[in-house]
């Protein structure tokens, strides 16, 4: 079971809201996930980012992968270097 730390989105048509959600890759974009660690909204400006930075790491630690998107948003939450 590959886990991966990845943006479900919510919100409705053009303007995109995104929840940080731990889930099974097997599981679909908006489908079923394990843990919900984190927001994130495009619109506002600059850009909306809270992420539970315990729970992130903990998951990385146990082999969570993030997707390229949620990376680059670690990174700029100060989880990853």
């Amino acid at each position: 079971m590959a886990v991966k730390i990845r943006l479900k989105r919510i919100g409705a048509k053009k303007t995109p809201f995104y929840r940080v959600v731990v889930a099974d890759s097997r599981y679909p974009r908006d489908g079923r996930f394990i843990e919900e660690i984190g927001t994130y909204n495009p619109l506002t400006d600059p850009a909306e980012v809270k992420i539970d930075l315990e729970a992130a790491r903990k998951w990385m630690a146990n082999g969570a992968q993030p997707t390229d998107t949620v990376r680059s948003l670690l990174k700029k939450s100060g989880v990853i270097e």
